[in-house]
C-alpha cells in the first residue's frame, strides 16, 4: 500500500501534534452519553427513558450550538471560544453531580449548546493546514482518530463507573474535557490558511456558499451517521435475540478496526471517492447485514464491508465541505457540517430501535440502510448536475488542411 501520501500530510508543520492532541481530547467527549446514561439510571434512580431525554438535550443543543460556535470562530478566532466553551462546560460538570432530575434537563441542553467544538475545529484546522491536494489523508486520519476515540471512551467510562461511581466518573469526565479545552487553547491551531486573509472579513451572505451542492453534502453526512447510529442498536438487538450479548463487545470491536482499515485504505489511493458513491455503498452494505445474525461472527463478517466504509465516508464528507466554502466561513460550514453528524446519530439509534420493536432485530439493519440509499438517490440529480457543469467541454477537431493541388494559372 502506498504510504507515501500521509508522509506527505505528517510532514506539514502542526499536522501531527493537531491530531494526537485530537485523539486525547476527543476520548472524554465520546464518554458523556454513558456516563450520563448510568447517572441518571444507577444515581438518580430514573429509567432509561429519562437518560435518554438527558442525551437528547444535549444532542439537541449541540446541533444548534455547533454552527453558532464556528461562525464565532470565524469572527473573533479560536481562543476566545475556547475560553467561553471551557467555562461552560466546567460548570456544568461540576453541578451536574448535585442536579436534581428536573434540573438537570434544561442544564444539558445548555451544556450541549456551549459545547467544546473540538471536532468541527479539528477539521477546519486540517483545511487550514493542508493544501487542498492532501487533505484526503489528513482527514482520513481525522477520521480513524475518531473511531479510536469512539473505541476507548465509552469503555474507560464503563469501567470508571464499576470500579468507582457513577457520580464520580461525572466529575472525572468534566475534568478531562476541561482539560481538553485547555490542551487546544495552548496549542492553538489555526482556523485560516497561510494564504488567506486573517482577521475580521466581510460578512459574505448564507446564500453565496450554502448551495445546494453544501446542502447535498450535509445531507449524505446526517444520512451516513444515521446509518451508524442504527446499526450499533441492531447489533446489540440481534445478539440479544440469538443469545450471544456476551459477544457484543467483539463484534463492535471488528465493527470499528474494520472502519480503521477502510480510512487507512481510503487516505492512502491515489483517487477521491464521491462522498455520495461511499454513503451510498455504505447504505447498500448494511441492508443484509441482519441475516449473518444466527451467530455472532457470522455478524462480524456481514459488518466488515459496511464498516470499512464508515471512516472513508466522514472523511469525504468533511472534505467535501472544506473545499466548498470560503476559508471566512468555514467554520460555520464545519458547525453545520457536524451537526448534521450529530442529528443522524440522534435520529438513526432511536430509529432503529422503534423498527425493531415492531417488527424483528434485523430490520434494523434493513430499514436504516435503505434510508440512507434513498438519501442519496434524492441527491443523485445534484450530483449529476455538478459534474455536468464542471466537465470541460471537448474541444472541437480543428479542420483538416485542403490537401489538394492548387488549380494551375
Amino acid at each position: 500500500m502506498n504510504l507515501k501520501p500521509y508522509r506527505d500530510a505528517l510532514a506539514l508543520p502542526g499536522l501531527r501534534s493537531l491530531l494526537l492532541v485530537s485523539v486525547l481530547a476527543r476520548v472524554p467527549l465520546t464518554a458523556t452519553g454513558v456516563t450520563l446514561t448510568f447517572y441518571v439510571v444507577f444515581d438518580l434512580g430514573r429509567g432509561y427513558g429519562a437518560a435518554g431525554l438527558v442525551g437528547a438535550a444535549i444532542t439537541v443543543g449541540a446541533a444548534i450550538g455547533g454552527p453558532l460556535l464556528g461562525r464565532l470562530v470565524d469572527r473573533r478566532g479560536l481562543r476566545p471560544v475556547l475560553v467561553l466553551t471551557g467555562i461552560a462546560e466546567a460548570l456544568f460538570w461540576s453541578t451536574a453531580p448535585m442536579l436534581p432530575y428536573p434540573l438537570l434537563l434544561p442544564a444539558a441542553f445548555l451544556a450541549g449548546s456551549l459545547a467544546l467544538p473540538i471536532f468541527s475545529v479539528v477539521r477546519q484546522s486540517i483545511a487550514a493546514m493542508v493544501p487542498p491536494e492532501r487533505r484526503r489523508p489528513a482527514y482520513a486520519l481525522d477520521s480513524m482518530s475518531v473511531e479510536l476515540s469512539f473505541m476507548v471512551g465509552p469503555a474507560l467510562a464503563v469501567a470508571a463507573v464499576t470500579a468507582i461511581s457513577a457520580r464520580t466518573t461525572l466529575y472525572l469526565v468534566g475534568a478531562g474535557i476541561v482539560a481538553s479545552g485547555i490542551a487546544f487553547w495552548l496549542l492553538n491551531p489555526p482556523v485560516r490558511g497561510g494564504g488567506e486573509p486573517t482577521g475580521p472579513q466581510p460578512r459574505v451572505p448564507r446564500r453565496a456558499w450554502l448551495t445546494p451542492r453544501l446542502l447535498a453534502v450535509l445531507a449524505i453526512s446526517a444520512a451516513g451517521t444515521l446509518v451508524l447510529g442504527g446499526t450499533d442498536v441492531a447489533v446489540v438487538a440481534v445478539l440479544r435475540e440469538s443469545g450471544d450479548v456476551g459477544w457484543t463487545g467483539a463484534v463492535l470491536a471488528v465493527w470499528a478496526v474494520a472502519s480503521l482499515v477502510g480510512g487507512f485504505a481510503y487516505g492512502a489511493v491515489s483517487r477521491s471517492f464521491s462522498p455520495l458513491a461511499l454513503m451510498a455503498a455504505l447504505s447498500l452494505c448494511t441492508i443484509p447485514v441482519g441475516l449473518g445474525g444466527a451467530h455472532w461472527w457470522l455478524l462480524c463478517l456481514a459488518l466488515i464491508p459496511a464498516g470499512a466504509l464508515c471512516a472513508p465516508t466522514l472523511a469525504a464528507t468533511a472534505d467535501a465541505v472544506s473545499r466548498l466554502v470560503p476559508a471566512s466561513v468555514r467554520g460555520e460550514a464545519m458547525g453545520l457540517h457536524g451537526s448534521a453528524v450529530t442529528v443522524g446519530i440522534a435520529v438513526g439509534a432511536p430509529l432503529a430501535g422503534a423498527v425493531i420493536d415492531a417488527s424483528a432485530p434485523a430490520w434494523g439493519f434493513a430499514v436504516t440502510g435503505a434510508i440512507g440509499a434513498l438519501v442519496a438517490l434524492a441527491v443523485l440529480p445534484i450530483e449529476l448536475r455538478r459534474r455536468r457543469t464542471t466537465t470541460p467541454p471537448t474541444p472541437e477537431p480543428e479542420p483538416e488542411p485542403d490537401l489538394a493541388p492548387l488549380p494551375a494559372t
